[in-house]
């Protein structure tokens, strides 16, 4: 008997300041929408109720980061709840130890279990250019401390955040933990070089889901958003690396896809990293320097 799971990627479209209530309503209807379509795990993209305010220096970024006491955030959590549907849900969190770039976890009771925040923080110089604004996260977002594994909806995920899915490190730890999916939220721009940026996008997805046997399940914004353009092509790569369902370039859409789980340990038999692989060789990666 397949273990079959439908997933969905919320693909959210661009925010204006101040857009909070509009965004929890179309995030509300892409819910509603999730549920009529049978999907059991859903998740929307990094920071998705707001700009993507990390491409700018502001010192008067309060506004852009909410308590998990936040009603937007219980709304979504409520919906998700009554639909039985598993949610991860980014934002930019204000915490008693921090300001992080985060995403919670509810399983389909709506019960949380576990706050995923952002391991490796970025910061780019802005190129010349249309769209090369840099990215500034270093200067908003302390770093997570944990990589760990959620089980939610007959599965076990483990989660990552945009720029953590460029090291490979880390997805190796979460499939050693036994995710048999990673959910990447991801704001993921042209920037100054949209043929080099688009012709890059899916190499990471497709190389951590091969390299690991587990499902990716890789949610994007899409769209213009001041001088930034956002990609869309939110996707669901399988465990052999393939792309199993792809979200377009120009629109907010749901993307839903039914997964077999049973596709994990079939494609880790074929490619048994966990056989082959020599941790002995591997010390210095762990190294400080």
């Amino acid at each position: 008997m397949p273990r079959l799971l439908t997933v969905a990627a919320a693909q959210t479209g661009s925010v204006a300041d101040g857009a909070l209530a509009a965004g929890a309503d179309s995030a509300h209807a892409m819910l509603d929408e999730a549920a009529r379509q049978g999907v059991r795990l859903l998740t929307f993209g990094e920071l998705f109720l707001t700009p993507f305010f990390a491409n700018r220096l502001e010192e008067d970024f309060d506004r852009w980061f909410f308590l998990d006491t936040h009603e937007v955030l219980l709304g979504l959590r409520e919906k998700a709840r009554r639909h039985g549907m598993a949610l991860v849900l980014p934002f930019a969190e204000r915490a008693g130890d921090g300001w992080f770039n985060s995403a919670f976890v509810y399983d389909e009771n709506g019960r949380e279990v576990g706050r995923y925040r952002k391991t490796h923080i970025p910061a780019y110089f802005p190129a010349e250019g249309p769209g090369g604004t840099g990215s500034f996260e270093k200067f908003y977002f302390a770093p997570g401390a944990k990589l760990e594994v959620y089980p939610v909806a007959g599965t076990r995920i483990g989660v990552q955040i945009c720029n953590d899915r460029l090291y490979p490190e880390a997805s190796r730890v979460l499939a050693l933990a036994g995710a048999e999916l990673i959910v990447m939220p991801i704001a993921f721009s042209t920037y100054a070089d949209p043929e080099q940026r688009s012709s890059i996008w899916e190499i990471p997805l497709r190389a951590r889901a091969y390299e690991n046997g587990v499902y990716v399940l890789a949610c994007n914004r899409v769209g213009t958003e001041g001088p930034r353009h956002h990609l869309g092509r939110s996707m669901v790569v399988d465990p052999r690396g393939m792309i199993a369902a792809e979200a377009g370039t120009q629109a907010p859409q749901l993307l839903t896809a039914e997964i077999d789980l049973d596709a994990v340990p079939a494609a880790r038999k074929k490619f048994p990293w966990w056989r082959d692989r020599r941790p002995d060789l591997y010390r210095s990666l762990a190294a400080p320097e």
